[in-house]
């Protein structure tokens, strides 16, 4: 889920009550599928920005209950054989900082028009999920089983630092990190960022392409964060041929544990 930059958003199509064509309008109901960026707090709440011209926004406004699914059969020979959740969950218009920063660093082109005044972050409560691992793997989850119990402030509070520092000194990690870690091609213009990091990974991007890189435990502090990358970007280097070692781009080093 969190690997996902797109989902299908499902609502329910709200009733004008009017009349259409001589006839009473019955769309009220009917399940309305539209497709949308999506985003993720630190706990994984998914996190969208929408407008309220938008029908799947009216709809939300008459009932906040919404599915997401999330589409992890991409490249497979057998799609039915891959990976799909669909999240259950109720969509609430959100003013917390924090999801429009991190929705913004994980698409940035949304900047745009994020400003504009139809445009709000929502955020939505999750309550149940159903995964389909592949054929014959199917389970409900619920909430506790597919999301943090809450938000790792410390981690929250490091982020927009942490992210900073890592884009400005440590590309060749990164770049690492997406072609070595996540599998990315090296092949590509332009150079991998990193969009935002999270107690179970970190997510990076170039153009209009993402990368998902998991960490091997829960990181919920800055410091645990910078240890953890470093140990990344030492794997990565070991793992890829022609790769010289050295400590000049580690994540951590002798200024980052003093600062």
């Amino acid at each position: 889920m969190r690997g996902a930059g797109l989902a299908a958003l499902s609502t329910a199509l709200r009733g004008d009550g009017d009349q259409q064509d001589g006839q009473q309008d019955d769309r009220g109901g009917w399940p309305y599928p539209s497709l949308v960026q999506v985003a993720f707090d630190l706990d994984g709440t998914p996190l969208l920005l929408l407008s309220t011209l938008a029908d799947h926004t009216k709809n939300i406004a008459r009932d906040p209950r919404v599915g997401l699914l999330f589409d992890g059969t991409a490249g497979l020979a057998e799609p039915l054989s891959g990976p799909r959740l669909s999240v259950l969950g109720r969509a609430e218009r959100s003013d917390e900082p924090r999801h429009r920063a991190r929705f913004l660093a994980r698409h940035p082109g949304a900047a745009l028009y994020a400003g504009f005044a139809d445009f709000s972050v929502y955020a939505v409560s999750v309550e149940r999920a159903h995964l389909v691992a592949g054929f014959g793997r199917v389970r409900w989850l619920d909430r506790a089983e597919l999301m943090l119990p809450a938000v790792p402030m410390a981690l929250a509070e490091a982020e927009k630092a942490i992210l900073s520092h890592m884009n400005a000194d440590h590309a060749d990690a990164l770049r690492l990190y997406a072609t070595v870690l996540a599998g990315r091609s090296a092949q590509g213009a332009g150079s991998w960022t990193m969009t935002g990091i999270d107690p179970d990974g970190c997510d990076l991007r170039r153009s209009g392409e993402m990368a998902r890189v998991d960490f091997d435990h829960s990181v919920e502090n800055p410091e645990d964060a910078r240890v953890t990358l470093a140990g990344l970007a030492r794997q990565a280097r070991q793992s890829a041929p022609g790769s010289a070692p050295g400590a000049a781009d580690d994540p951590v080093d002798s200024d980052d544990r003093d600062g």
